[in-house]
């Protein structure tokens, strides 16, 4: 029996969790232990320690931060992975371009977009500027008959930003109903504003605090209205007598006549 416990000793210390370095480590059972931070790190930011170089599918390096339409993406992303974060291409529309980029450059449906070279970049700018010049369907494109041209074409990136924000401001001008709510910080499109979208003091706790005080303030105006209305109720029947108000309580104070003492005739002055 001793021998039984001894073993389950051994083996306890043996674990990685038991231990003081695991702990420091971070460890928690069933996973890698977490790297070491350095003294000069950041509080709560571990080193990174980096990789080797990104290899693509020839067994060459290829860059590992590729830019397009002023977006910074990883160069080890596929080109539909890569497409779908630029701003102002969804789903439907970077998948469908991303066919069109494999197509037009002649490339595996497996490169990576770090393997372009500058020719092939350019030319995949030129196709996210100009999806309709390449077969792209217009109802897919997301400046439909623009007011100010009358031209449907498609905007990405920051060009996007700045025609949204325009688009806001001619609202405003207009003074339409879109522009009268975006004015005024509302929502724009119908939603509701009771329950989701509050601002202000009357949100959460604070609602019934001011609910509560309130009430407080209209209990104590009302003692008050009553209690004056009472006191102007009392001045009214007063006068109805045709008595000053003020005389009765000087006939209460007036000291009254003594009576003669039985038996005694009442002197003459």
């Amino acid at each position: 029996m001793v021998i039984v416990v001894a073993e389950k000793v051994e083996k306890s210390k043996d674990k990685p969790h038991d231990s003081k370095e695991a702990k420091s480590e971070g460890w928690k059972g069933g996973g890698p232990a977490k790297p070491a931070v350095s003294a000069g790190a950041p509080k709560g930011r571990p080193v990174v320690v980096p990789s080797g170089p990104i290899l693509g599918a020839n067994g060459q390096e290829i860059r590992g931060i590729v830019r397009i339409s002023g977006k910074d993406l990883k160069g080890q992303w596929s080109i539909p992975r890569s497409l779908r974060s630029i701003r102002g291409l969804g789903l439907n529309l970077g998948q469908m371009l991303s066919g069109i980029v494999l197509r037009e450059l002649k490339i595996p449906a497996k490169t990576m977009v770090g393997e372009l070279d500058e020719a092939q970049m350019k030319k995949l700018e030129d196709i996210l500027q100009h999806p309709e010049k390449y077969g792209a369907p217009t109802f897919m494109l997301n400046r439909q008959r623009e007011f100010a041209t009358n031209e449907t074409h498609h905007l990405i990136a920051v060009d996007l930003g700045y025609a949204v924000k325009q688009d806001v401001e001619h609202e405003k001008d207009a003074y339409t109903w879109k522009g009268y709510r975006h004015a005024y910080g509302q929502k724009v499109r119908g939603q509701h504003t009771r329950s989701t979208g509050r601002s202000g003091m009357t949100v959460g706790v604070l609602r019934k605090a001011v609910i509560a005080k309130a009430g407080a303030a209209a209990a104590t105006t009302g003692a008050g209205a009553q209690a004056a209305a009472q006191a102007s109720d009392k001045g009214k029947a007063a006068g109805a007598t045709g008595a000053p108000a003020a005389a009765a309580p000087k006939a209460e104070k007036a000291p009254a006549a003594k009576a003669a003492p039985a038996g005694k005739p009442a002197e003459k002055k």
